[in-house]
């Protein structure tokens, strides 16, 4: 919902998408520089104290967005400073983002049986679908209702909100045995599995670089305003559609076995993702843009189910931060690289044919991906259920 507003206002001071690549830019330097490092000392420390910390500091950042939209200081302070002070934050954001991700995923281990742990990690995701459907739908909605300055308080009364939860968690044992492991040694350790993880490489490099040429999200509030004329509404509206869609896969994949021909159902997914975006791309009509965003959560949905089982199969506990961390660096790093990349094109192709570009340069990678690595093609995980004794999630 943070994010959302801040698009909104950030374009509404600008006009220009070239703002709105900015965004994603001061996000992804610092989420990808520490990506590593964070891995790293989330391996090293207690976790659930970790993870209040991160909240706590995100929770200044929340703060601090919500008095740059103070209506004194914007009719006080130039465009080019609140500007400024909002991509500050923004980066500070992208520096614990960082960690966020390596946390959860080490947590959740942690937290639940390791026979249940892929049907846990499904209800983690659908947890986090069904909270970016309401966040992304009402953002739009209480732009309207309430503008954005009282929007963003609203969002930092759910962090600190969120900051006192986390304490309903014991505190868990550290089970890496290294440590006091020095610090590039315990990098190199965490590259050189993922690298020699045939499987989990190609999944993450797939999905990375759909993720790169489909960022059109980032774009909807210029669709939004001057191309579907919807307003703040339709805008929470398309922003919302992708994780309904998502949300929709992870119900219907319950009855669908996803270890079967893993990877060309990986490979289908993201070929079908690419579809949607250059119909999103092409859409003048509202209604079609809105199926042809939903439509492209749900073949997303698929691809992070199919990722995350991967990641899961393949990665031992001690190992779950940097491996995460590495996630972190090919796909939460490369939607705001992604963010970026959508920008600076719409800014020099235009709008509309720098999404149907992203869309046909997710489709080429697959293609490619298809034809010259068969392996990845055919990778399925059957064998991997069986030999790590765990249950396969009825998905």
């Amino acid at each position: 919902m943070q994010f959302i507003v801040i698009e909104w206002q950030v374009y509404s001071l600008t006009k220009d998408p070239w703002s709105l690549a900015l965004i994603g830019l001061m996000e992804f330097v610092p989420a990808f520089s520490m990506a590593l490092f964070a891995g790293h000392i989330v391996d090293q420390k207690e976790k659930r104290n970790l993870l209040a910390l991160c909240i706590a500091a995100f929770s200044l950042i929340s703060l601090g967005l919500f008095l740059l939209t103070w209506p004194e200081i914007v009719s006080d302070w130039s465009t080019s400073t609140i500007l400024y002070s909002i991509y500050a934050l923004v980066f500070f954001g992208g520096f614990l983002r960082s960690f966020f991700g390596p946390i959860l995923f080490s947590l959740i281990a942690l937290i639940v049986p390791k026979k249940v742990y892929p049907n846990a990690a499904t209800w983690s995701s659908s947890a986090w679908q069904i909270a970016s459907v309401v966040g992304l739908a009402f953002s739009g909605f209480a732009i309207n209702w309430f503008g954005v300055h009282w929007s963003l308080c609203i969002v930092f009364s759910l962090v600190v909100l969120s900051f006192f939860t986390v304490f309903l968690i014991s505190k868990k044992p550290i089970l890496n045995t290294k440590v006091n492991e020095p610090i590039l040694q315990s990098l190199k350790e965490g590259l050189s599995f993922v690298f020699n993880t045939k499987a989990i490489l190609g999944a993450l490099t797939l999905d990375m670089i759909s993720v790169l040429f489909g960022g059109a999200v980032i774009l909807l509030p210029i669709f939004a305003q001057d191309i579907l004329c919807v307003g703040s509404e339709g805008f929470g509206i398309l922003r919302a559609a992708p994780s309904v869609g998502a949300i929709l896969t992870m119900i219907a994949t319950a009855y669908i076995p996803i270890s079967k021909n893993a990877g060309m159902k990986l490979l289908t997914a993201i070929f079908g993702f690419g579809v949607c975006i250059i119909i999103f791309g092409l859409s003048t009509s509202f209604w079609v843009s809105v199926v042809a965003l939903f439509f492209s959560g749900v073949t997303d949905g698929v691809s992070m189910v199919i990722r995350q089982t991967i990641l899961q199969l393949k990665t031992p506990d001690h190992m779950r931060g940097r491996v995460a961390s590495v996630n972190s660096m090919f796909i939460g790093s490369s939607n705001e690289l992604g963010s970026f990349e959508s920008g600076v094109t719409a800014k020099l192709m235009g709008t509309v044919t720098a999404v149907v570009f992203g869309g046909t340069m997710t489709l080429i990678t697959v293609i490619t991906t298809a034809v010259v690595s068969p392996t990845f093609r055919n990778l399925d995980l059957r064998e991997d259920f069986k030999d790590s004794s765990i249950d396969e999630p009825s998905l």
